[in-house]
C-alpha cells in the first residue's frame, strides 16, 4: 500500500493566497461588472527594465545560433551573474564573498522552502508571527516542531529574543507582511543569540532594495559573526519585476557548520546538483543587466513608483483614522482593522463594498488578526482609486 507524508494533513486546507483568489473569483463570477482592484497578493505591475529585456533578447539570439547556444548551465549559476551580485550588493558594504558561496536560483520562495532539505527534522524552528506562510508550511511538511515568536507593535514587529533554545530562526526584513524594518542593533541581538545557542538564522532579504535609510541593514552579513550563523535569501522579483521570469539567489557562507562539523555550503551544493538544473541562461543574462548603470537607473525608477504608491496608501489610511505600519522602507502596508473588526470580515467588506482586494492578517498567523496587508505593487491610478473607494465605506 502506498504511504503518504501525513505531515501534509496538518496544513491548512488551502494556501492563503489560493483561498483569496478563490473568493475573489467567486465574487467576480457573481458580479461580472465589478471593477476589482487587487492590492492583496504581492505581484508586480511595472514591466521589466528595458536593460533586462535587451539582455534577454540577446540571450535568446545566442541560443538560436549553434555557435553560441547554451544548454545545461552550472547549478551554482553563471559566474557573470555571481560576480555582478558580489560587486554590487556586497563588496560596497564591506562584505567579502567567494563565488562558491553564491547560489543562483529561480527565486527566494523556492530556496526558503527547499533549504530544509539539508536540515534535520529534529531541529526546533522559531518563526515570527505574523509571517510569510511558506516558512510555516514547509516546516509542517517536514514534521518539525515550530515555536512562534510574537511580533507586535510593542516590539516593533521584530520579536523579542527568545529565552528558550531554538535551532533555526526565520527572519525577514524588510518584513512581509508587516512592512517593518530591523535596526542593526536589534539584528545584532539575533545574531548573538544564534551564536550563543549554535542556531541557524534563515534571513529573507527579498525586499532590501526598498530600504531608503543608511542606518538600516540591507544584509545580515553587515553584522559581525553572521557568516557563522546565517543564510541569506534574495530575489529579483519585486525590484526588477522578475515574478514571472524567476531568478534569485542564496548566500551560504563556508563558515557555516552543522553540529557535527559538516559544511552547510557543501550540503546545499550537493542538494542543488541533484535536484536543481539551475535558473535559465536567459533569465540570468536579464538579471546581470540589472546591475549595469542603465539597469540600476531603471530599477530605482520602478522602486520609486511603488514607494510613491506606498506613501499614498499610508497617508490616506492614517487620515481615515486607521493605525498604519510599514510602507516607508517596504512595499507592504500593515493596517489595523477599524474598531477591532475581524480581519477576514474586513477583507470581505472591502471586496463586496469597495471592490478592493487586500490580504487578511489572520492568514499570516495568530498575531496577524486585527490587521490587513495592503501592497503598493499596483498602478498609481488603481492605488488612488482604491483609497477613494475605501474612504467611502469608512
Amino acid at each position: 500500500m502506498i504511504r503518504t507524508n501525513t505531515n501534509y494533513l496538518q496544513l491548512s486546507h488551502r494556501y492563503l493566497f489560493a483561498e483569496i483568489a478563490q473568493q475573489v473569483n467567486a465574487y467576480k463570477a457573481e458580479h461580472p461588472e465589478a471593477n476589482i482592484i487587487r492590492l492583496g497578493i504581492g505581484d508586480v505591475t511595472c514591466p521589466l527594465p528595458d536593460a533586462a529585456i535587451k539582455a534577454m533578447h540577446h540571450a535568446v539570439d545566442e541560443c538560436a545560433d549553434g555557435k553560441t547556444f547554451r544548454g545545461y548551465g552550472p547549478e551554482h549559476g553563471y559566474d557573470f551573474l555571481i560576480d555582478a551580485i558580489m560587486a554590487h550588493d556586497f563588496t560596497p558594504r564591506g562584505i567579502q564573498l567567494d563565488r562558491e558561496e553564491v547560489f543562483i536560483s529561480d527565486g527566494a520562495k523556492s530556496d526558503t522552502g527547499n533549504i530544509g532539505d539539508i536540515l534535520s527534522t529534529d531541529n526546533i524552528v522559531g518563526i515570527t508571527d505574523p509571517v510569510y506562510p511558506v516558512y510555516v508550511d514547509t516546516n509542517i511538511m517536514a514534521g518539525r516542531t515550530i515555536k512562534y515568536i510574537p511580533c507586535h507593535a510593542d516590539n516593533g514587529f521584530t520579536g523579542d529574543i527568545p529565552t528558550e533554545h531554538l535551532d533555526i530562526i526565520y527572519l525577514c526584513y524588510p518584513n512581509n507582511p508587516t512592512g517593518a524594518v530591523i535596526t542593526k542593533e536589534k539584528l545584532a541581538e539575533w545574531v548573538n543569540y544564534a551564536l550563543r545557542e549554535k542556531a541557524l538564522i534563515l534571513y529573507d532579504s527579498a525586499y532590501e532594495a526598498f530600504i531608503s535609510s543608511d542606518d538600516i541593514p540591507h544584509s545580515i552579513y553587515e553584522i559581525e559573526g553572521a557568516k557563522e550563523c546565517a543564510i541569506e535569501f534574495r530575489s529579483f522579483s519585486k525590484t526588477a519585476g522578475f515574478t514571472g521570469v524567476r531568478c534569485g539567489y542564496t548566500i551560504i557562507p563556508k563558515e557555516l557548520k552543522g553540529a557535527d562539523g559538516t559544511s552547510l555550503n557543501a550540503l546545499w551544493n550537493r542538494r542543488q546538483c541533484s535536484k536543481f538544473n539551475g535558473a535559465s541562461y536567459i533569465s540570468q543574462r536579464g538579471a546581470e543587466a540589472i546591475f549595469t548603470p542603465e539597469g540600476q537607473q531603471q530599477v530605482r525608477a520602478t522602486i520609486q513608483h511603488y514607494m510613491k504608491n506606498a506613501q499614498l496608501i499610508r497617508e490616506s489610511l492614517a487620515f481615515f483614522g486607521l493605525t498604519v505600519y510599514g510602507g516607508e522602507h517596504s512595499p507592504y502596508i500593515w493596517v489595523s482593522t477599524p474598531d477591532g473588526e475581524d480581519s477576514w470580515h474586513f477583507f470581505h467588506r472591502l471586496l463586496h463594498d469597495a471592490n478592493v482586494v487586500v490580504t487578511p492578517g489572520e492568514g499570516f498567523g495568530t498575531h496577524g488578526e486585527g490587521y490587513v496587508r495592503i501592497t503598493a505593487f499596483g498602478t498609481w491610478e488603481n492605488s488612488l482609486e482604491a483609497m477613494e473607494r475605501i474612504k467611502k465605506i469608512l
